[in-house]
């Protein structure tokens, strides 16, 4: 097998003011027809050589993605090449998929977990920030979606100088200088404009965020506030504080308020590092009774992470999670690709995984608390809540952790 992901700098972070969603919808179309095939004809052949070709947007990048048995790697390449240089933008597909685009964004309405997503970037970032709208845009992004706009965008941003390419699998780099100089050589360079900024302020001081959805079932929170790049020299240490405080089954979080209290089915917490300065967020989907409650224990398991030394057993423990899993992460071509992708679009050193394990088993307790310190501020939190405003909020006004806003799940001001 041979695992190919063509990585292009037209991600999410670089999509208008005017139209949040585009980059993610361009990279959508590319794959909805291309070269002589339209999107069925294209999706038969794709199948037909047992291979998987995709492409997709996050805020950093947009990766088009191609899985193949080795032997149909030549025709497969082509269909590839197609995509990347030569998509149809039909208007049939564009008008096909406009609509299906506008169908999930009104389905969130009735997502709290979605909502809550949506509306807590907004939130911390801000929603001029690049990273401060989800991907596939808002309910005013569909009717924007016109082909000009799609053409224009593809045209701008998809340059062979803002593109790597990734290859794993049963192959030389001579062989894939060969196939892919086939096929891309001709492809014409252009200008490229700078990774967009944003600069992330945390709020002056700890505030609630209520979004209210009546009748939800349970309470959704999310609780944080700006983070850190993925670049950033303590990512080790974040790792190993993170693994202790939420990011596996037997953190604290989930072992507080899933184990001991019954309050959710799992709580957990995370960096969303990326080029730029993401957020710190812990999370979970609370019964709505305990809501309050929950914020308690959110807050008691927050403050300790930063107040006190963490155990050495703890330590160990977390610190085993993470080097143990690193070799399991290279055993198959799309996962090697997985960790790659993060070295190429991080510009991270190309020996970055080969360090990062010693840099996990040399992290100290004084260093977790340090970053936790450093990077996990209660006294600047935002605390997200989407939920059934009449049953919530007077227990979350009782806890007297801080004023509360009423937001939209676009973290807009609710009229």
């Amino acid at each position: 097998m041979v695992e190919v992901q063509v990585l292009v700098d037209a991600g999410t972070a670089r999509d208008p003011a005017d139209v949040p969603g585009l980059a993610a919808f361009t990279a959508n179309m590319l794959t909805q027809g291309a070269g002589t095939r339209g999107a069925l004809a294209l999706a038969d052949e794709v199948a037909y050589l047992g291979a998987q070709l995709t492409a997709v947007s996050d805020f950093d990048a947009v990766t088009v993605r191609l899985h193949v048995p080795s032997r149909h790697l030549e025709a497969a390449l082509d269909l590839l090449a197609d995509v990347l240089l030569r998509p149809q933008f039909a208007d049939s597909e564009i008008t096909r998929q406009r609509g299906l685009l506008a169908t999930t964004i009104l389905q969130q309405r009735d997502q709290p977990v979605a909502m809550a997503s949506i509306a807590f970037p907004a939130i911390v970032l801000g929603p001029g920030h690049p990273y401060g709208h989800p991907t596939a845009g808002n309910d005013s992004t569909p009717p924007k979606l016109t082909h000009d706009r799609v053409v224009s965008f593809y045209q701008a941003s998809y340059r062979p100088n803002a593109t790597k390419i990734l290859v794993v699998g049963d192959i030389t780099l001579a062989q894939a200088r060969r196939l892919f100089t086939a096929r891309l050589g001709g492809w014409p360079r252009g200008a490229v404009t700078a990774f967009p900024q944003g600069n992330a302020q945390a709020p002056v001081s700890r505030s609630f965020y209520l979004i209210d959805k009546p009748g939800a079932a349970q309470s959704v929170i999310r609780i944080g506030e700006p983070g850190v790049a993925r670049s950033t020299p303590d990512y080790a240490t974040i790792q190993v504080l993170n693994t202790i405080l939420g990011g596996a089954f037997t953190s604290r979080l989930n072992q507080n308020l899933r184990e001991t209290h019954g309050y959710t089915y799992g709580a957990s917490s995370g960096f969303a590092a990326r080029r730029l300065p993401g957020y710190f967020v812990a999370a979970a989907s609370v019964v709505t009774a305990k809501t309050d409650s929950s914020l308690i224990e959110f807050m008691k398991e927050l403050r300790r992470i930063r107040d006190d030394s963490v155990p050495q057993a703890e330590l160990d423990k977390a610190k085993q999670y993470i080097t143990l899993q690193l070799p399991g992460a290279f055993e198959t071509t799309g996962g090697a690709a997985v960790r790659f992708r993060d070295v190429l679009v991080y510009n991270l050193p190309l020996n970055w995984y080969e360090r990062f394990g010693p840099a996990v088993n040399a992290v100290t307790a004084a260093q977790v608390q340090r970053a936790a310190r450093r990077y996990i501020d209660p006294d600047h939190f935002a605390i997200v809540v989407v939920g059934d405003r009449a049953q919530i909020e007077a227990g979350i006004k009782a806890l007297n952790e801080g004023p509360i806003v009423y937001r939209t799940m676009w973290g807009q001001p609710a009229q």
